[in-house]
This record gives structure tokens, sequence and C-alpha cells, in this order.
């Protein structure tokens, strides 16, 4: 096990579906389904469900910190829930369906409690989140492991969208933020301003990154927040242009009305800078996209530059 290996438990309804959500999520590294923080020893599932042994169905989470963080999951987990409804997710209703958060480490309480306060300022009903210590837990039967993998047309009261979008959860937004307006006006050239602050656009060709072909990672010329990967480039105009960005909610879609014409602007999602536009005469075997990105948007950190710079985590999606 690696030293940056962490556990967590958590339970939101039905945990077939739940399981198969966290398993996707970049960083995770294990999911097992079973039974937590019950009054019984080793309970069957007709126990848990019937008998009132008093357990939640949860999900035992193992986890690479290096690769992401316990905030991060958390906010990811809260896609999934209705963090207000009580003893209840989607259709399934009952104590055993309870939403929770159990740790071990004593160090995480904090970082849990800090994510359940900010949780509450979305909400104006009381957040129904257990959030306690671990004081047991028990893998479910054999069955109930993987179950949507073995019957991927089984029953889930989650989206089966999410599971895709779990995948592409590659960047934690908690780890980037935005500098005070004076300081931009410090570290940003007049072009770079005027494009990121301005909505401005720089000359075609005469710009540092529309012929670069070398391997790396795209990030916001302002938060450092990663957007592209090199391998995602292609040649199509006088600009920088992408078939995707890294994580799909790196981004933002904003129509734009100017110019007299209908556009898709692209801009950031901590930053918020305006960063380019988006158009559908990309390659059709690519996903048929094409963002046309600003120069003056970006920072290129090339591939042997990336672990010193502290993206060494996304190397292995360059491979």
């Amino acid at each position: 096990m690696k030293s940056t290996e962490k556990e967590i438990y958590l339970a939101g309804g039905c945990f077939w579906g739940l399981e198969k959500y966290l398993s996707n999520i970049p960083g995770v590294t294990a999911t097992e389904t079973g039974y937590a923080n019950g009054k019984t020893e080793k309970p069957t599932y007709e126990e848990v469900c019937r008998h009132g042994s008093g357990h939640a169905e949860a999900v035992r989470l193992s986890y690479d910190a290096s690769q992401i963080s316990l905030a991060r999951l958390l906010s990811l987990f809260y896609r999934v829930i209705d963090p207000t409804s009580l003893n209840r997710q989607g259709n399934d209703v009952g104590s055993q369906y309870r939403t929770g958060i159990y740790y071990m480490d004593q160090e995480d309480y904090s970082v849990i409690r800090k994510s359940i306060d900010e949780l509450k300022n979305n909400y104006q009903k009381p957040i129904a989140i257990e959030t306690l210590p671990l004081k047991n837990y028990y893998p479910a039967e054999e069955y109930h492991q993987k179950y949507l993998d073995k019957n991927p047309g089984g029953y889930c009261h989650i989206n089966p969208s999410h599971f895709e979008l779990a995948k592409e959860a590659l960047v934690d937004p908690l780890e980037y933020r935005v500098p005070e307006k004076e300081e931009l006006k410090e570290k940003l050239s007049p072009i770079q301003y005027e494009v990121t602050i301005k909505n401005g656009t720089e000359p075609p060709y005469q710009n540092e990154y529309w012929d670069n072909d070398r391997e790396g990672i795209y990030v916001d010329i302002t938060t450092g927040e990663p957007l592209f990967f090199s391998k995602d480039k292609f040649e199509a105009c006088g600009w920088p242009s992408f078939t995707r960005s890294i994580d799909p909610e790196g981004i933002k879609i904003k129509t734009d009305l100017t110019h007299g014409m209908i556009r898709k602007e692209v801009r950031s999602r901590v930053g918020d800078i305006h960063l380019g536009h988006v158009f559908s005469d990309g390659p059709k075997e690519s996903g048929g996209q094409r963002y046309c990105i600003n120069s003056a948007a970006l920072r290129f950190i090339p591939k042997e530059k990336m672990k010193e710079a502290g993206y060494e985590k996304y190397l292995f999606h360059l491979k």
C-alpha cells in the first residue's frame, strides 16, 4: 500500500450505484460495498433491510491522497445524493439508506466538517448527513460487489450519466485561487489582460502557441488550473485548437452575441477568464468539437517540467 493511500466510508442510498460512481473517480483505487455502523455483527442483507440491524448500506473507498483530496471526493459525493433527505435516496426508503460519512482518521473530521458547513450554504433545509467515526463495517455478500458491472441494466437511483462524468473529474478546483485584480494587472502582459479580462482576441498566427507541437499541459494563465492536454491539440486556424478540455467541468460555455454573431464563448471555471470560443467543425473522429483558444489566456508547461511545476499527477494522461 502506498503511503498516501487512505480510506473513507460513504453511505448514500442503494450501494450498487454509489459504488459504481465512486469507482470511476480518478484517484480512487478500490471500492467495496458493505454495511456500516450497525448494532449487530456480520449482518446479512436480509437483516439490514428487514430486521433492524441499524447498519447503513455503505461503500468502503480507498484513494490515493496524492491524486485526489478528501475534500474533492466529498464534493463529488454530494453530486449524487440529496443531502437534505433523511433515510431516503431516490426510491429507496429506510434507515439503511441514510446518508453518512464515516471516518477512521480523526484528522479527517475537520475536513468533513468544513465540507458540510460549505454545503449548507447551498440549501435552505437542514443537512441530513451523518458524520461519525466508523464503529464497525462488514463487507456485503459477493453478489452485491460490482453489481452494476455484472448487471448493467440493474436498478440504480443514480443517473448513469454521472458514471461517465466521474471518469473525467480530473481537476480539483479547490487547488486553485483567483488572484486579486491588482495582482493580475502586475502579472499579465497588456495582451494577456486584454484577452482574459476584457474579452479580447489576439491576432491569428501571431500568438505564442498556435503552432506549438511540444508535449505538455496548457493551464489558465491567471490561476494555473489545468485546461487542455497537448495530445488533444490540432492545427485548424491561427490560434491553438483542441478537440476537448481536460475536465468537462473545468470550462464554462456562455452564449456570445457580440459582433453580430451567435457564438459559444469558452471561459475557465475558477478564474472565469475569457479563453476563446468553441465550434462544431472539429475532427469528427474526436467528437467534432474545436476549442479555439487564445494563447494569451494560456500558460504552456512542457512535459519534462510538469513535475517541477506541480502537475506531476497529470503526466499519466500524456502517455
